[in-house]
């Protein structure tokens, strides 16, 4: 399984923070983590193991919707900050649109991220 991790600058913490938390059973479980890239290099500063593609303003949010559209990453955790402007705000509702039209859960926050996990480690 491919899981793409995304965070707002305010949320990069919460991003590594809750990777950390879940990493054994990440690593147990056989997935792949691939993340924009400053937060793919947030998570390799604490010695995570993800590949990375550009930053989301960058196109890195493009490169992960494509990877979605083909199929290739089965969840999206991208944590946001509501209450900051963001510049490149139509790239990220486009991955949003993205996930929706390929049916590819998507958690927008730490709760939501929390649940999709039970529900992977009850399917193993």
């Amino acid at each position: 399984m491919k899981l793409a991790v995304i965070a707002h600058d305010g949320k990069k913490a919460d991003m590594v923070f809750f990777l950390n938390k879940h990493y054994d059973f990440l690593h147990q479980a056989n997935v792949d983590i691939i993340a924009t890239g400053t937060t793919g290099k947030h998570a390799q500063n604490a010695g995570l193991k993800v590949q990375r593609v550009l930053s989301g303003p960058d196109g890195g949010d493009a490169q992960i919707a494509a990877q979605v559209a083909e199929g290739k990453i089965q969840a999206v955790f991208f944590f946001r900050d509501p209450l900051d402007k963001h510049p490149h705000e139509p790239d990220i509702n486009m991955l949003m649109r993205i996930c929706d039209v390929h049916q590819v859960p998507l958690a927008t926050n730490p709760a939501t991220a929390e649940m999709m996990l039970k529900e992977l480690v009850r399917e193993q």
